[in-house]
């Protein structure tokens, strides 16, 4: 009975407001896609366990150890990157996962856009954990997600965008202390056999003022690319000598505001933000 007086009514309501009836549908029909699209990142992430590589995505190269409180993950941008940190890292607990390019920004994507992308697909199998309702940190694979991109414009616009899909989808792990970003040497100072790395402009002046400007070698890193396997183990990957900075979310509604303003369809508050912080920035390249 009350389900033949609702569709009587609906009919009614939907007749006398056709601009109302198909909004209603077109949301509907969005939401159908997005369940259908979660359903098949929750099958292409799902695994009978943790510690299977079967479907692990063919460019992560993994690690040997299996115990995922001593395992971590590299997530590097481009293969020219990725080769040189496969190259020289310990293979017996790092793991390297390349992305091809910029992933989507989750921001601005419906949610079945997003796990169609091929590149968060190849992220979310390799974590094992699952996302929504599928979430389990229990199996996640690496204890130790560390964002590592080139000390350039465009690496710190690929490490927000991924900092941008931890927050919105993956936000458990950043409340568990799990997702950090390297902080690859910008400079590369030499003179005869001595070689140091600054990781700032203000360092590199020190090194040069201590070791003298005659017979310098200065070479500024670009890309992580530019580094030979070594070099980039021994300035960013490293356990006893690498710097990482743990992503933390202490206040939520703040971090809540600025993925919207940076990274949402706004264009005001984004520019706004820029304009006020313009002269805060160093170590811009164009």
């Amino acid at each position: 009975m009350m389900e033949r007086i609702t569709n009587q009514s609906l009919s009614e309501i939907f007749e006398e407001n056709p601009a109302v009836a198909e909004i209603i549908a077109k949301r509907s029909i969005v939401a159908a896609s997005a369940r259908l699209a979660a359903k098949k990142a929750r099958d292409l992430t799902r695994r009978k366990s943790y510690l299977e590589s079967a479907a692990l995505p063919g460019k992560l190269a993994d690690c040997q150890e299996r115990d995922p409180y001593k395992c971590e993950i590299f997530i590097v941008e481009g293969d020219s990157a990725g080769g040189s940190a496969k190259q020289g890292r310990d293979r017996a607990f790092q793991a390297i996962l390349p992305l091809r390019g910029k992933i989507l920004n989750v921001e601005k994507a419906r949610l079945d856009r997003i796990l169609r992308n091929k590149e968060i697909l190849a992220l979310l199998t390799a974590l094992g954990c699952g996302v929504g309702e599928e979430f389990n940190i229990e199996k996640l694979r690496y204890r130790k997600i560390i964002i590592m991109t080139d000390a350039d414009i465009d690496g710190a616009h690929i490490r927000t965008l991924l900092l941008t899909f931890f927050y919105r989808y993956l936000g458990q792990l950043v409340d568990a202390g799990c997702v950090y970003v390297a902080q690859p040497p910008l400079f590369r100072i030499q003179k005869g056999r001595r070689a140091d790395y600054a990781y700032s402009e203000e360092e590199k002046e020190r090194i040069v003022e201590e070791l003298g400007d005659r017979g310098l070698t200065i070479q500024r890193y670009k890309g992580l690319g530019e580094m030979n396997p070594d070099q980039l183990w021994e300035t960013t990957m490293d356990v006893d000598k690498r710097m990482l900075i743990r992503i933390d979310d202490n206040d939520h509604v703040e971090s809540d505001k600025l993925f919207t303003k940076l990274m949402g369809e706004e264009v005001e508050p984004r520019r706004a933000f820029i304009q006020k912080h313009a002269l805060e920035v160093v170590n811009l390249d164009i």
